[in-house]
């Protein structure tokens, strides 16, 4: 199992600092990350958010390929039905080489319809469109299509598809299913087989809900407007450019009646590094998982706590683990 650091990366109005800065501190933290120990960095896109999510993460993991020299670098995810299966498989390529082979392809469909406007895609296609797109990259990377090619063949690519008919949809298409939930495993095996692959060959990965602090009762009341930040744009995005009404935000004050114990409530967890190594194991004991990846900071939340949770993560939490 490879741990690593999830990063959405946005820049809230609250906590605005000037974009050069926030991505030269972000390959900072990255790279930092790699002396600490940490095994992978993973990027995600979202367009047109007003935090200015990132929207091209193979851009930054160009930038981060440069800066580094053995973490592995993955898109968790790539919204490759948005874009030419031609224009993905060359990125790809590029980037594989510069980074010498360290780049992981994590595929998911998305959600948001404004997304698929912008592209002029169709949502109501975004999965047959993203099985479509996983098969023809797969093609021209592992074919040897495309030039340059890629620094490794067979290609790793994984599919960020929930629910029983997404699990069993990567197994057909022989991908690592980006999920975590044990449920998934026996339909995505049966994918496996039904797709003419060795079932033996399942492999998962995926994000856990975890922030690692010496103080999590302390920290998670500094981190709550930053979480209610990062849930009320994700909400947003689910409806926006479509007939559906926007979502009524969800205050710091409702997210508070819902903490269930100290530094914990549904979809966040604020945890000492003994809480968070059990919690781990809890999640990944006895199943094919290949990564894990945790939170690097939940939208714009405070530097030091951004740097403790790393520094906690990768020095007491990731020896156990190993």
């Amino acid at each position: 199992m490879r741990l690593g650091l999830f990063f959405d990366i946005r820049n809230p109005a609250p906590w605005e600092q000037p974009w050069p800065d926030l991505y030269a501190r972000t390959l900072e933290l990255v790279v930092e990350a790699e002396r600490l120990g940490a095994s992978t960095a993973w990027f995600t896109e979202h367009h047109q958010f007003t935090d200015g999510y990132l929207p091209q993460p193979l851009t930054f993991i160009a930038a981060a390929a440069a800066r580094t020299r053995t973490i592995g670098l993955g898109t968790a995810v790539l919204l490759a039905a948005l874009r030419p299966a031609a224009l993905v498989a060359e990125e790809v390529a590029v980037v594989d080489q510069l980074s010498g082979g360290r780049v992981l392809l994590g595929i998911g469909a998305g959600y948001s319809p404004r997304e698929y406007a912008l592209y002029g895609r169709d949502i109501g296609r975004r999965y047959r469109l993203t099985d479509d797109a996983v098969r023809e990259i797969r093609r021209l990377l592992d074919d040897g299509v495309i030039t340059p090619p890629a620094a490794q063949r067979p290609f790793p690519i994984w599919l960020g598809y929930q629910g029983p008919q997404g699990a069993a949809r990567a197994g057909r298409l022989g991908v690592g299913l980006l999920s975590l939930d044990r449920s998934l495993l026996e339909p995505y095996r049966a994918g496996l087989v039904e797709g003419g692959h060795d079932p033996a060959t399942a492999r998962t990965g995926g994000l856990l809900d975890i922030i690692v602090a010496d103080d999590p009762e302390v920290a998670l009341a500094r981190i709550l407007p930053h979480y209610a930040h990062q849930v009320n744009t994700y909400r947003q995005a689910a409806v926006a450019g479509s007939s559906a009404p926007e979502p009524n935000p969800i205050s710091v004050e409702r997210l508070a009646a819902g903490i269930s114990a100290p530094g914990r409530l549904p979809g966040l967890r604020v945890l000492t590094p003994t809480d968070a190594i059990d919690a781990i194991r809890e999640a990944t004991d006895d199943a094919p998982v290949e990564h894990v990846y945790l939170w690097a900071s939940i939208a714009g939340m405070p530097a030091d706590l951004v740097d403790r949770h790393v520094e906690l993560l990768l020095t007491r939490v990731a020896p156990a683990l190993r």
